[in-house]
């Protein structure tokens, strides 16, 4: 969680790090979360994690800018890094773009994402979820990054 702010109805929203918000309210017995209404124990919960579903399902955030794009690679020019695990930073999104072929994308989500992403289709990768590609044949593809800055 990075801030919070309230909604249209009075409601309490977490802004998180991943560029999502999320609801998060008191109502016992099936909510339970009485700092959300002390100004003290919300501040002392910047920082805390908080699980967010849009990203296991790796769906965009609203709002989001183009701020760089990759060159196009192929299955020879492809860079060995993006074979083996890694993350996209904080507060970026990277965006797949599959031009030409089909690849695998993994992520470790919960539950993790296993899909093949063929030509013309693009697959959201969300930040700081470790994620890698399989290359199944030729292939041509970029990434974009994208962010709110």
């Amino acid at each position: 969680m990075s801030g919070f702010h309230r909604d249209a109805d009075g409601d309490w929203i977490a802004d998180l790090s991943c560029l999502h918000s999320q609801h998060v309210r008191h109502r016992p017995p099936f909510a339970e979360a009485a700092w959300i209404e002390d100004e003290r124990q919300r501040q002392s919960k910047i920082g805390a994690p908080l699980d967010c579903p849009l990203c296991e399902r790796t769906e965009l955030p609203d709002g989001l800018r183009l701020e760089r794009t990759t060159p196009t690679w192929d299955h020879l020019s492809l860079p060995a890094a993006l074979l083996r695990s890694h993350r996209v930073a904080a507060g970026v999104w990277g965006l797949l773009q599959v031009e030409a072929g089909r690849l695998r994308f993994v992520a470790e989500t919960e539950p993790r994402l296993d899909v093949v992403v063929e030509a013309g289709s693009s697959q959201p990768i969300p930040p700081d979820v470790e994620h890698r590609i399989e290359v199944t044949g030729p292939v041509r593809l970029h990434l974009e990054f994208l962010t709110r800055r």
